[in-house]
């Protein structure tokens, strides 16, 4: 027995309330406030995980969310993957399982890649498994090399909740430093939210001696909670502040341990302080990875929180002044303690019942499952069961710079400190450097506002102040032995060697040869030996060397955080037609497209749904149909520069287009591909609607808002999405006018005074009506909006006056047969993220605009300008065969194999034609008419002949019939 709860004691412990769980099949026993790792820690279990790569056993090291060995799969109701056992409480029942271990952390029969460690360094894989196909070997490898497992079992926990909140001041951390800038806050006045990690307030006030203000720290800490909360203030517990964004918005993940899923805040605080303490290394000896060698600074809040001796013979080893409060406390506890420090001079008083070793540093440990003994530097050697290391401490300012803050080093502190401040961001305690209690309470009232603006009296230190004293232990390039610099990751010594001995000697690069500071741990104990270690391996100095990018979060969020109630309809709602009623009523069968549950055909589900659509084609190129297109944008652009705003925002010249006009043209991403295309009306001189494709609504909107926010003021335009306000029913084919002509609309149907491509108004029952002339079939079509609430009467009437002419409902698929008979594209169907305007045929905008427009300067560039480029072309089949599929790929031959030239993008059976037709995009397309090419689809291979795009009425004669 090594570990083992001591008898007394123990501040986060309830000893009436025992429990019970299991870890890897076995019982473990504990109390009400234990963690999983306290309590693992109390039954003397030493082996809590494998390392990533060589399944090294691995104990716990740390006390918090540092902690980079001992993550449990928890399972159960409440299964989560990849949970730190230092920060998930014990609870009666509860299944935890070791990750990266079959069958289990002590017995893993994986242990046996440690013995081929020499051969598989940093970067092995990307070395060793390219040839022949990396493939062959990535499932096996990611299977050994994974973490944690997802339970094929898991259910949702459920809707999490989302809180948006606004306060004056948010302090981050409720340590010491937090507690102070909280209380000076509240007490000039302003609003306070206070979150911390812990469950319990005070930080290392827990389990660090301290006196404030006469009174016991922890006492303090209690106290200043309370006033907090009695005075309205905001006290969130549980609760990790995981990135900073724009504007200092802070995000907040909020754990609960009743069964509810964690809480997502969204907070916008006029200040924000962040007191987020600070982060103890370890110290660089061979085989520094053995289970039973923690962080010193765990090893005290093991003890003092829950009165767990981590062991017998412990071995404390220090370069600064933290850890002989540790050793004295442990020897109390009853330990045999050997300090070894490896300062000569400059060191406090050796604690009571404790051998203090000076000028000495551990070289190595040994033991196999776990520590049983340390070697210094001089050859000594000492049995132990436990060593606690303690390297130093790295601020914690992760935070800082997610908000973009610089970083200065500290040669002092032996680590890098908050730089030049932030613009409505402050960092005290340690954080920013500060040791004692004294120093930081000095760094506080600058943290929250103007010195003597505060209206309580500073907290003041009358007990034994801290010292640091550190004097840097950096990892030493040369070193014998495996050194381990990251736990997580199996990262040592010489595997920074190689990663500059082959010139990855950028952090960035280093981080990713390597793995250092990545998955869960993203550095916490590791980044910064690291970093030194390359400065000494390069010859610069660890500030030359500079540190990675910190980015959220800095502790992992759930999945269901993020989607809180958006999950279902809730995620995606399905927006639904004005005329769904009546279009169920005439037997509409209902599929989803871009968004919008339109019908896709008719005559009820128990038809022939290939037939149904066929007959719905036919019919329309005969008679005339009836479409409901209110999913069509309708998003209106007003103001007295909105000419010049969709000059700005179209591929075509919009400014010239005369009141009463219509004119169809692509809007362009900033690369240059083709983002929407659709119809612009012009109503008046400065009122312009935007007609744009059904599934890109939302995104036109955001973009219009997007440029006119970035070019344009508010008084020179507005944006009103008004789709949902109208509905647009559109009545096309050979006897489409006559038809229209039986509503009465009160305007002219005259091919002078409403040609193709015009827009009028008139009225129906009362109401005014827009009709404009434009046709996405081919055929003579009228598209009539008018208010969503008044279409029913319409569409009733459209379809009674329609039987004359043999109307015929269609729905969206015939629609998508009737524009590929035209040559008309889908934008995202036709096209991909690759298409530029003249691959489409549009060329004239390109070379001949010379005014500034979204996406312009990137039609100009090689790429763009490339004469193999993908183009739009039709392709044809003799009649009798089969369509082609959809996805199938233009092959040529060359050097014994296949390559692409291109893919079909649209694919039916004319029914008017009596064929089938194609569209697809195909290496210089547009020069090749007449060409047969080869046709490749899963295997199989045909023959298709390149052909212009519209295949039905080339003439456009129809449009007029």
């Amino acid at each position: 027995m090594t570990a083992s709860r001591i008898a007394q004691g123990g501040t986060a412990i309830d000893r009436s309330q025992p429990i019970r769980f299991s870890f890897d099949g076995s019982t473990v026993e504990g109390f009400a406030g234990d963690t999983i790792a306290s309590a693992l820690l109390a039954n003397d279990v030493a082996v809590v995980g494998r390392s990533f790569k060589y399944h090294r056993p691995r104990g716990i090291w740390g006390a918090g969310v540092e902690e980079p060995n001992a993550l449990v799969d928890i399972g159960g109701e409440r299964a989560t993957p990849n949970t730190r056992a230092t920060t998930e409480p014990a609870r009666e029942g509860l299944e935890a399982r070791s990750v990266n271990a079959t069958p289990s952390a002590l017995t893993d029969r994986n242990a046996f890649l440690d013995r081929f460690a020499r051969f598989i360094p940093a970067a092995f894989y990307y070395k060793t498994f390219m040839w022949p196909d990396w493939h062959m070997f990535e499932p096996r490898i990611r299977a050994m090399a994974g973490l944690g497992k997802v339970d094929a079992g898991w259910t949702s926990p459920g809707t999490a909740d989302q809180i948006n909140h606004h306060c004056d001041v948010l302090v981050v951390g409720a340590g010491p430093a937090g507690l102070a800038a909280a209380r000076l806050a509240a007490g000039a006045g302003l609003s306070v939210t206070l979150i911390d990690d812990q469950q319990r307030a005070g930080g290392s006030l827990g389990h660090r001696t301290g006196e404030i203000d006469g009174k016991p720290a922890s006492v303090w800490a209690e106290e200043t909670v309370a006033a907090l909360a009695a005075s309205g203030h905001l006290i969130l517990p549980s609760t990790t502040a995981f990135g900073i964004y724009d504007h200092n918005l802070v995000g907040l993940n909020q754990r609960h341990f009743d069964g509810r899923p964690d809480t997502l805040w969204r907070v916008r605080p006029r200040r924000i302080v962040l007191a987020t303490g600070a982060i103890e290394r370890p110290l660089p000896f061979a085989n520094n990875d053995l289970p039973g060698i923690l962080s010193a600074d765990a090893g005290l809040s093991y003890l003092r929180r829950h009165a767990v001796l981590a062991g017998r013979r412990i071995v404390v080893a220090t370069n600064n002044d933290s850890a002989y409060e540790v050793a004295q406390a442990v020897a109390e506890a009853g330990a045999d303690v050997t300090l070894v420090d490896i300062r000569r001079e400059g060191t406090p008083t050796a604690p009571a019942k404790v051998r203090v070793i000076k000028g000495r540093a551990l070289a190595s440990a040994s033991g196999k499952l776990r520590v049983e003994a340390v070697t210094l530097d001089d050859g000594s050697r000492f049995d132990a069961d436990c060593v606690l290391v303690s390297g130093g401490w790295t601020p914690t300012i992760h935070l800082f710079c997610q908000a973009k803050g610089k970083l200065a080093w500290s040669e002092a502190r032996a680590a890098f400190l908050p730089g030049d401040p932030v613009d409505g961001i402050a960092v005290a305690g340690a954080a920013a450097g500060a040791v004692s209690l004294s120093e930081v309470f000095a760094g506080c009232e600058n943290a929250v506002a103007a010195p003597g603006q505060a209206k309580v009296a500073m907290p003041r230190s009358t007990g034994a102040e801290a010292t640091g004293g550190i004097s840097a232990a950096w990892p030493k390039p040369g070193s014998k032995g495996r050194i381990w610099i990251d736990y997580q990751n199996d990262v040592t010594v010489k595997d920074v060697e190689l990663a500059a001995r082959e010139n990855f000697i950028s952090v960035e690069h280093l981080k990713r040869y390597t793995t250092l500071g990545m998955a869960t741990d993203q550095g916490k104990t590791s980044n910064l030996p690291g970093l030194a270690l390359m400065a000494g391996i390069t010859g610069r100095t660890v500030p030359e060397v500079g540190t990675t990018t910190y980015r959220p979060p800095f502790t992992p969020v759930p999945l269901a955080s993020f989607a809180g109630a958006r999950a279902g309809a809730l995620m995606a709602p399905v927006r639904r037609l004005p005329l769904e009623g009546a279009h169920r009523e005439s037997g509409a069968v209902f599929q989803e497209y871009g968004g919008w549950l339109r019908p896709a055909h008719y005559g009820g589900r128990d038809a022939d749904a290939d037939r149904a659509i066929q007959d719905e084609a036919l019919r329309a190129r005969q008679s005339v149909a009836l479409f409901d297109g209110s999913t069509l944008g309708k998003i209106e652009v007003i103001g007295p520069q909105a000419d010049a705003f969709v000059d700005f925002l179209y591929y075509n010249t919009m400014s010239t287009l005369k009141p009463g006009r219509c004119r169809y043209g692509f809007m362009l991403s900033e690369n240059g591909v083709v983002f929407d295309d659709g119809v612009l009306v012009r109503l008046d001189e400065h009122r312009f609607v935007v007609s744009c494709s059904s599934s890109h609504v939302s995104a036109v909107h955001a973009r219009l808002e997007e440029w006119r926010q970035d070019r344009f003021g508010r008084d020179a335009v507005y944006i009103h999405n008004a789709t949902s306000e109208m509905a647009t029913l559109t009545v096309s084919g050979p006897n489409a006018r006559k038809l229209i002509e039986t509503l009465d609309l009160r305007l002219s149907l005259d091919e002078a005074d409403l040609p193709h491509m015009a827009v009028g108004h008139g009225s129906y029952g009362g109401d005014e009506v827009r009709i404009a002339r434009v046709s996405f079939t081919g055929d003579r079509s009228y598209e009539i909006s008018i208010r969503a609430d008044r279409a029913e009467p319409l569409w009733a009437h459209l379809r009674e006056a329609g039987k004359a002419f043999d109307a015929v409902l269609i729905g969206l698929e015939a629609l998508m047969i009737l524009r590929a008979e035209k040559g008309f594209i889908v934008i995202g169907k036709d096209t991909d993220g690759t298409t530029l305007p003249h691959d489409l045929g549009s060329e004239g905008p390109r070379t001949k605009r010379q005014t500034e427009y979204v996406g312009r300067r990137s039609l100009f560039t090689d790429e763009a300008s490339r004469n193999n480029r993908l183009q739009l072309v039709g392709l044809t089949v003799p009649s009798g065969e089969a369509p082609l599929p959809t996805g199938a790929h233009g092959i040529k031959r060359g050097n014994g194999r296949l390559h692409s030239q291109g893919f079909v993008t649209s694919s039916y059976l004319s029914p008017a034609l009596g064929r089938p037709i194609a569209l697809g995009l195909i290496e210089r397309g547009a020069a090749r008419h007449g060409e047969t090419i080869e046709i490749q689809h899963l295997g199989k291979i045909s023959s298709a002949t390149i052909a212009a795009p519209c295949a039905f009425d080339p003439a456009g004669d129809r449009l007029h019939a």
